[in-house]
């Protein structure tokens, strides 16, 4: 449907190829410039407006006055945004400071009408870059660039989702922090965390997900890592050791069966096994060569804490509890590093218990020697006494068989 003109029954361009440049301060009502209409607020094809207030409208001519396909340019040359409405009220668009929005009739039945929209842009990239800016982005001039802001933690702290791209240093003690849940994050979240305290900076997850294979992760004075989100768990990369403080802990709880350490787990020098044992235990290393300590701390109850790699044909590691033994592995077979100093003229134990005797056999701990008390030695066999000797003399338990006879002394 067209507007055609009673005279000449020819279809009426209102707005002609034209431009108009004004300012508004209160909302403006526009016209077709038909038949020379004279009004100073006519519709130009091209327009620069100026709202000199926020909350303006800027009317537009009732669609059924023209033809399908009329159209107008309109530019927001001011600071404040206007609306752009039909000739009812209704929304057009909006239009923020310093963009260009075109708009055209596809539909003249009704005076509203019906109005195509097609964004122009802003008329500088500035105003965009500044916008588009978000957590990780700065606008420099009219470009994005990276930026990691800093900020300086002096107590434990609960990483958020407004923390990407953040830099956060550590600048206390002994502290820990908390990463919330990946699936909240979602895979790409990332953040930096820096220890420049002076003590151990732990930081813990959520719920059942891991830090590099892990619950925690820790970060001695002067350790650094990028912490990224996968969306199920975190991975740090480019982690810095100190070399100041080279060896880092792993405490791990077992009871029974078989555990695999993952590799992060296995990158702990210093190994510390705790629980209460419900059965024998078999811990599985990575196969590659690598110098451990291992200190077994459960609670035994009559069963044995084994280091392997898992290979078969592999030396294994039995280590009784209460204990710790410093272990060279080759990437098949783990190898006792302890040794005596050349020089040396002395070997010392621990005291042991009958349960873990301070020396006993690899493949039966619960059998050895060990001190039960002052200026006594005991044998204990299976985590049974069966001999103790002191100053005073020796105490067998149970009955002896003496295929020599007994001679000397007297017998009670």
């Amino acid at each position: 449907m067209s507007y055609t003109s009673p005279f000449t029954g020819n279809v009426i361009q209102p707005t002609d190829v034209s431009f108009r440049s004004f300012s508004m301060s209160t909302d403006v009502v526009l016209s077709w410039p038909i038949n020379g209409s004279a009004t100073d607020d006519y519709a130009a094809r091209i327009m620069e407006v100026t709202a000199t207030t926020t909350g303006l409208k800027l009317y537009m001519p009732p669609a059924s006055q023209t033809s399908v396909g009329t159209d107008a340019l309109i530019r927001n040359v001011g600071g404040n945004a206007f609306t752009v409405v039909k000739s009812d009220g209704s929304t057009i668009i909006s239009i923020a400071a310093g963009v260009a929005q075109y708009i055209y009739i596809t539909n003249n039945s009704t005076e509203a009408g019906v109005w195509g929209i097609i964004a122009f842009g802003t008329g500088t990239s500035s105003p965009d870059a500044a916008t588009l800016a978000g957590l990780g982005l700065v606008a420099s001039s009219s470009t994005l660039n990276q930026a990691h802001p800093t900020s300086v933690l002096t107590s434990g702290y609960t990483f958020g989702g407004t923390d990407r791209a953040q830099t956060k240093v550590w600048g206390g003690g002994t502290g820990t922090f908390t990463l919330p849940a990946a699936a909240g994050l979602g895979n790409n979240w990332f953040t930096i965390f820096k220890n420049n305290g002076t003590g151990l900076g732990t930081v813990l997850t959520s719920g059942s997900d891991l830090i590099d294979g892990a619950v925690s992760k820790f970060f001695n004075p002067n350790e650094s890592a990028f912490i990224i989100c996968t969306g199920s768990a975190f991975v740090t990369v480019g982690y810095g050791v100190n070399t100041t403080f080279a060896f880092n802990t792993l405490v791990k709880p077992v009871t029974t069966g078989t555990v695999t350490l993952t590799a992060s787990e296995a990158g702990n020098t210093i190994q510390e096994y705790v629980g209460s044992l419900t059965g024998n235990v078999t811990v599985i290393f990575p196969g590659a060569s690598n110098l451990y300590v291992i200190s077994n701390q459960v609670t035994p109850n009559g069963y044995s804490l084994t280091i392997s790699t898992g290979i078969p044909g592999g030396t294994n590691a039995i280590i009784p509890a209460g204990q710790q033994a410093t272990l060279i592995c080759d990437g098949v077979n783990f190898l006792n590093a302890n040794t005596i100093q050349a020089g040396g003229t002395s070997i010392q134990l621990n005291d042991g218990t009958v349960a873990s005797p301070s020396l006993s056999f690899g493949s039966e701990p619960s059998t050895g020697v060990y001190r039960p008390a002052l200026g006594q030695f005991g044998i204990s066999i299976l985590g049974t006494q069966v001999l103790d000797v002191d100053a005073a003399g020796i105490t067998v338990t149970g009955t002896g068989v003496f295929s020599g006879g007994v001679e000397g002394g007297v017998f009670t």
